[in-house]
């Protein structure tokens, strides 16, 4: 099963938090929460739970971002196990909307990142054939996917010394979206040569599988790269998966072609009643294409808006997503989830306010509503056995547990909360600029927090004026950017970051030795006990860590953070006492995407001039992947596989560092 690999062992609070949670589930508890402090290693104690479980889990977190980093966590702790990747895989994506006021159809625009959607791949294929499976997915899984009956039932078996007739196999294959491509051979091809039917699995990344056939006897599967041709492997057999998740047998799309024209034809009495004459004639063209195309393909541009009749559910019924994939004893861990849960509960709303318009003025049928986001009520119902991560849990939790929770506020390395101060708010900016610049000479990195852009662009200028190397940071600035900047403030590039909201949680910086908090006494969402406990973590990582509330009055939100905080440190300062632990620095590595060097050997024993030795930014990483496929593919095109696969070999290592980074 598990193989948790690490060279630390559970210390400080880990041991028994780890028992608590194991018991907890093993007993039929539904609901548990862990509180753990910033730094107390909560993604370790995870590990071991699951290790000790021994069952499938899912980890879900609030956003790709904090999805990458816990994935490429657990890849390091379960290297012999299967670790998967489940996010959004739109690296651009505009939803089809209308917009009645000035009749504006917005159609429909998406680019599909194909690492990601290879990544799902493969996390759906773990789900239905191991169970020794982790996967790491963002808040989008509770969006609709493909059925997995459909899915499992879609799968093409093959086994070395059966027979089988070639040609049903190529059609077998085409039913599962397959495209046959005797030139071009890349991701969810295939192509004929002679006897030798070649694939290219929708899971695989850099393998393909070569079936080899002497008559309709199927001799031997070869596993080979795709670039050079060399084989890697003999398989006994092996399982092919559709390309797609929505994916549907012929017989159940005929039946569901059968099931909208019906509805087509009930939706159009009602828009000619209504003397919505415009509204049936666009539908009704609409739909017709799209049934075209079902007939003849068996897919449509859009076919998620027909799920419901592809899967067979009746009308308003939860469409099928990741958590149907997970068998029933799975394992559930919900990071951050103060963050986490509220966001599940705000996607439905957002996502029917669309699709009602689009319903209404005939882009749609009704059974476009049903291609949605689970319900809150309809994934609480649904959901596996749960822990609930957070440093500061939600009444949600709070509620399910009934207040109960397993505690984890000491930290192995014996580092205290940082001390907490108050002060008024007249000549707070200089006092600010005072405590700034002992940091700044001690070499350590500083967070000051605002209320709002202007604020925070503002405080900057007037900063950098007084020779403080200062950046802001808020909603303005691109995910990518925002990267950029925390690695330049790590570095030493500038010393002091501005921002409206740093409490983002998964911000590391072991360099913060001091967050300032402005106007820490206007209540609100960034200013309430959750999010000032949250952005006082920030500076927990440091070992002179330091925070300071510049209020003319404490808050009830800043009493009880402040409480907390104290509570936090009593406790770890107690356990440092009685074990004789002297507190050490967090030091982590600042990833970086560093390409190789001109002369250094590629791993198939050969040099290209491709890379340079100079380091890419987060935001050069598109364009620099962008150039070596464009070389890959022109490599292969002239023959020059070699060549091709060294290219392909840097793309992979942008990939790897890109998700590290992340």
């Amino acid at each position: 099963m598990y193989q948790l690999v690490s060279p630390f062992q559970p210390a400080g609070d880990q041991p028994q938090a780890i028992d608590q949670l194991f018991h907890g589930m093993m007993h039929g508890a539904r609901d548990q929460v862990l509180l753990g402090a910033t730094g107390t290693g909560k993604t370790f104690t995870a590990a071991h739970i699951i290790a000790k479980a021994g069952r499938p889990a899912c980890i879900m977190a609030p956003n790709k971002i904090l999805a990458a980093q816990l994935y490429s966590e657990f890849k390091e702790f379960f290297p012999h196990n299967a670790v998967e990747y489940f996010v959004s895989y739109y690296d651009y994506y505009q939803p089809e909307a209308y917009v009645p006021r000035t009749d504006t159809f917005i159609e429909k625009d998406a680019q599909i990142n194909e690492q990601i959607d290879r990544m799902r791949h493969s996390a759906t294929r773990s789900l239905l054939e191991r169970r020794d499976v982790i996967v790491v997915a963002s808040v989008s899984c509770i969006y609709g996917l493909g059925s997995p009956e459909s899915y499992a039932s879609m799968v093409l078996k093959l086994e070395a010394g059966q027979s089988y007739d070639l040609r049903d196999v190529m059609k077998s294959l085409v039913e599962l979206q397959y495209n046959r491509n005797d030139i071009g051979f890349s991701r969810g091809d295939f192509r004929v040569r002679g006897d030798s039917l070649d694939v290219f699995p929708a899971h695989c990344e850099d393998r393909a599988l070569r079936f080899s056939f002497f008559g309709d006897e199927l001799e031997k599967i070869t596993e080979f790269d795709p670039l050079t041709g060399e084989s890697t492997a003999e398989l006994p057999s092996t399982a092919l998966y559709a390309r797609s998740h929505y994916v549907t047998p012929r017989p159940t799309v005929n039946q569901a072609i059968k099931r909208i024209k019906e509805d087509l034809e009930i939706r159009l009495k009602e828009l000619h009643s209504l003397g919505k004459l415009l509204e049936a004639q666009r539908l009704e063209q609409r739909t017709r294409f799209d049934l075209e195309m079902l007939m003849e393909t068996g897919a449509c541009k859009g076919i998620e808006n027909y799920s419901r009749y592809l899967t067979g559910r009746p009308p308003g019924s939860p469409p099928p997503t990741l958590f149907e994939y997970l068998p029933e004893d799975a394992l559930l861990f919900i990071d951050e989830s103060h963050v986490t849960v509220p966001q599940i509960g705000g996607m439905y709303n957002g996502d029917r306010a669309r699709k009602q318009t689009l319903v209404e003025y005939g882009f749609r049928l009704p059974s476009a509503m049903d291609n949605r986001p689970l319900k809150f009520e309809e994934w609480d119902a649904m959901r596996p056995a749960t822990v609930y991560i957070s440093a500061t849990p939600g009444p949600y939790e709070l509620e399910r547990t009934k207040g109960v929770v397993v505690e984890q506020i000491i930290r192995p390395t014996g580092l205290i909360d940082p001390v907490c101060e108050v002060r008024p708010t007249k000549g707070q900016i200089d006092d600010l600029l005072h405590e700034c610049r002992k940091v700044v000479e001690n070499g350590s990195r500083v967070l000051i927090t605002t209320l709002t852009k202007r604020m925070a662009e503002d405080l900057t200028d007037y900063m950098a004026d007084s020779g403080l190397k200062v950046r802001y940071m808020h909603s303005d600035i691109e995910t990518l950017e925002r990267i950029e900047i925390l690695t330049g403030l790590r570095r030493g590039e500038f010393d002091i970051l501005v921002g409206i909201n740093l409490l983002r949680e998964g911000l590391d910086i072991p360099e913060c030795a001091l967050v300032a908090i402005l106007d820490a006494d206007k209540e609100g969402f960034l200013r309430s006990a959750r999010s000032l406990i949250q952005t006082i973590g920030r500076a927990a990582r440091n070992l002179e860590g330091k925070v300071i509330l510049y209020a003319d009055k404490v808050t009830r939100s800043m009493k009880e953070a402040l409480e907390e905080t104290e509570r936090r440190r009593a406790i770890q300062t107690e356990h440092n006492i009685k074990h004789g632990i002297t507190p050490k620095q967090v030091e982590k590595a600042i990833r970086t995407i560093v390409e190789r060097d001109e002369d250094a050997p590629s791993k198939r024993g050969g040099a290209h001039s491709a890379p340079t030795a100079k380091p890419l930014s987060p935001s050069e990483i598109h364009k620099r992947m962008a150039e070596l496929r464009k070389q890959m593919l022109d490599a292969a095109a002239n023959l020059e596989f070699e060549l091709a696969a060294q290219l392909r070999d840097e793309v992979k290592l942008l990939e790897q560092k890109e998700l590290e980074i992340l």
